[in-house]
């Protein structure tokens, strides 16, 4: 008599809303974070590229990891790193 579908109920379909919301939010989240972690790799690449210059115009080690909040071993690993890329590139 009554025939009532599933996908009609107010049960269902704020079920189904509140389903959607959260795949938004989760979806956002996502994509912040995402965009968190490529603005890092930025701000690395941009230390791995201005380190070595920095150096070549006489800055101290100690100075530039100052400078860019690094430890004198990173200054230098990166140091070392951008001497072979510049070796093998030659």
């Amino acid at each position: 008599m009554f025939e009532i579908r599933l996908q009609e109920t107010r049960v269902y379909q704020e079920a189904k809303e509140e389903g959607r919301q959260e795949g938004i939010k989760l979806g956002i989240e996502l994509e912040i974070k995402q965009v968190q972690e490529e603005i890092e790799q930025g701000r690395q690449e941009v230390k791995r590229e201005l380190i070595p210059r920095c150096l070549a115009y006489g800055i101290s080690i100690e100075e530039v990891a100052k400078l860019f909040d690094l430890t004198i071993e990173q200054v230098e690993q990166i140091r070392l790193a951008s001497e072979q890329e510049s070796s093998t590139l030659t």
